[in-house]
């Protein structure tokens, strides 16, 4: 089976040994992604809706790579460091994936890899043939 790996292009890649999302067959497993621009800063210091959108914007771009779209996702995990942010971060959620309706869960964690990242959100997708 071919295995196909998407990076971001971050120093924290080679540094830590993962990929932004793996393609094994016909599912694409996309790592815990944040809110970061395309130079790999931080965006949208202190708001977790625009902060989930990012990450979720970035997440697709993930996907495209790997052959995949948004709406083959199955799976997400949103890691927030203030549960109180739920909705917020719902709500971006639930912008992009209202119609397709992936298993989720939302948990709230001590800190992130920066303090200035409010939300990470990870994806897994199956491709159809």
């Amino acid at each position: 089976m071919t295995r196909q790996t998407v990076s971001s292009g971050t120093t924290w890649e080679e540094e830590v040994g993962y990929s932004r999302a793996i393609r094994v067959g016909d599912r694409v497993e996309v790592s815990g992604t944040t809110a970061t621009d395309d130079e790999g800063e931080i965006v949208d210091v202190g708001d977790p809706y625009a902060q989930a959108s990012q990450a979720i914007d970035n997440i697709e771009s993930a996907l495209d790579e790997a052959g995949a779209s948004l709406a083959d996702v199955v799976r997400t995990r949103m890691f927030v460091t203030d549960v109180d942010h739920y909705d917020a971060v719902g709500r971006a959620h639930g912008e992009t994936f209202g119609e397709i309706r992936p298993a989720t869960s939302m948990y709230e964690v001590a800190a992130l890899v920066d303090p200035e990242m409010l939300v990470e959100i990870e994806a897994a997708a199956v491709v159809e043939d």
